[in-house]
């Protein structure tokens, strides 16, 4: 099965490319460029690389937040878009487990945190099972990053845009007790969301196109204001 696997939930976006378990291949890009400019080139790319036409993909891959509004927006737009031309179907993947899959083989309490801004992070918790893999103890939420310290009173491995945010307070409130992960771990990689993606694709786990929305965990700014701006009107 090739698997196209797309994300644009950070401001470091990856596609990436999969047969079965066999990496054909990945862009990532860390810059200023949107990725409402990039994704489409990006995906175009990797195909032509691989020697891959867009009618030979079996399905893709999204990751479904939680991560930027306007970041995910794009990118469930970009694979709606695919799947209405291919017919193909779409698995919808988590940010937090794709991210906590670079450290699956951690013998810590893996923690992957994203940056959600207005002082908060998004996070979840995770342990390696061995042959079961990553098992989610803790489910995705947002979070004041100290009160998800407080709940912390083990060795944990961080990872995640969070930790330049907030690594310097990691460590101060949990000292020897944390380690941060080095920054090849801290981005979603395109052909993991792929991977994890392709597992569903074979058990019959699709989105539907039409009514999916992504994962936000909280409201956004503008659902924020309007709320506002109603209760003062009635």
């Amino acid at each position: 099965m090739r698997v196209l696997g797309i994300d644009t939930s950070t401001l470091c976006g990856s596609i990436g490319l999969i047969e079965v378990e066999q990496i054909l291949c990945e862009y990532t890009l860390n810059g200023k460029m949107s990725h409402s400019e990039r994704v489409l080139k990006t995906i175009d790319r990797v195909l032509e690389d691989s020697g891959v036409a867009i009618g030979d993909i079996d399905g893709f891959a999204i990751s479904i937040g939680p991560g930027s509004f306007t970041g995910l927006r794009i990118g469930v737009s970009v694979v709606k878009g695919l799947a209405f031309a291919t017919g193909k179907p779409v698995a919808g993947v988590s940010t937090l487990d794709a991210i906590a899959q670079n450290v699956r083989y951690s013998p810590y309490l893996i923690c992957p945190v994203l940056d959600a801004r207005k002082g908060e992070i998004y996070a979840a918790l995770y342990r390696n099972s061995g042959k079961n893999g990553l098992i989610k103890v803790a489910p995705e939420i947002a979070i004041k990053p100290d009160e998800l310290f407080e709940r912390i009173d083990e060795e944990a491995l961080f990872l995640g845009n969070g930790v330049y945010s907030y690594g310097d307070l990691i460590r101060r409130e949990l000292g020897e007790m944390a380690h941060i992960a080095p920054p090849l771990f801290n981005f979603v990689h395109g052909v993991v969301v792929a991977q994890l993606g392709r597992q569903k694709l074979e058990e019959g786990q699709y989105l539907d196109m039409e009514g999916f929305v992504p994962q936000y965990l909280r409201k956004s700014d503008a659902e924020l204001r309007w709320e506002k701006k109603m209760g003062k009107s009635s």
